[in-house]
């Protein structure tokens, strides 16, 4: 056993390795017995083209698309494992990365751990399965935009093309429709000053909006299995 357990410690340049992709990029690569898995973080808020100031917690759009794109190429990996705290950000950065979660032939799992927030649901139902912890939540909330905004028709327009995009790619990717996805962006009743919803774990699931509760475990079963199911495919 103890011959074991030294084979399978990773040597320690692979420890060095490992511990700077998790501190630069808040991922990493780790190879079991059965299947080498990716895992990518996504917290705090979605950074797009302007920088956030430096005490803010970001996720960079930069740093994931590459990310994701070597994962698809990787032969050495066989699944992806997406752990999801954010409370939103910009939205085409978060779209950006939503898509190419969505065009993976690798097999993808996400969880929703505290909050997968505003720009968080697309990215969360983007996986191939989605999964929420029952005490996480998300918020679902119309378009807003920051700074100067001219008060003109051809703005309030651009923004309802935007928010048709979110509503289309969140339906077309969960079992949400789109008229009760826009019902609950429309709430008045539930945010202090705001419209929208908060959406907690188990009503996600039953919106249809995520596929099921779970947690890690419960998302590392759920990969392993479709890695095993995708190897069977690949033999036949």
């Amino acid at each position: 056993m103890q011959d074991e357990r030294q084979q399978q410690t990773p040597p320690p340049e692979e420890m060095t390795s490992r511990q700077d992709s998790i501190l630069e990029m808040g991922s990493t690569t780790v190879r079991g017995a059965k299947a080498t898995i990716h895992c990518l973080t996504v917290v705090g808020q979605i950074e797009g083209h302007q920088l956030l100031p430096q005490n803010v917690k970001t996720t960079k759009y930069e740093h994931v698309l590459p990310q994701l794109a070597a994962i698809e190429e990787s032969p050495d990996i066989h699944g992806l494992l997406i752990l999801l705290n954010t409370v939103g950000g910009d939205i085409e950065a978060g779209l950006a990365i939503a898509e190419l979660i969505r065009g993976l032939s690798t097999p993808a799992v996400s969880l929703v751990l505290g909050g997968g927030h505003s720009i968080g649901v697309p990215m969360a139902v983007a996986a191939r399965v989605s999964m929420i912890a029952p005490s996480a939540a998300m918020t679902i909330h119309p378009v807003r935009m920051n700074g100067s905004v001219l008060g003109v028709p051809q703005t309030f327009a651009y923004l309802q093309k935007i928010q048709e995009r979110i509503v289309k790619f969140v339906s077309q990717n969960s079992n949400v429709r789109e008229e009760d996805y826009l019902a609950l962006m429309y709430r008045n009743d539930e945010l202090a000053g705001d419209m929208g919803s908060v959406i907690h774990g188990a009503e996600a699931v039953e919106l249809g909006l995520i596929d099921r509760l779970g947690t890690l475990t419960e998302a590392l079963a759920e990969l392993h299995r479709m890695i095993e199911e995708a190897s069977i495919n690949h033999q036949k």
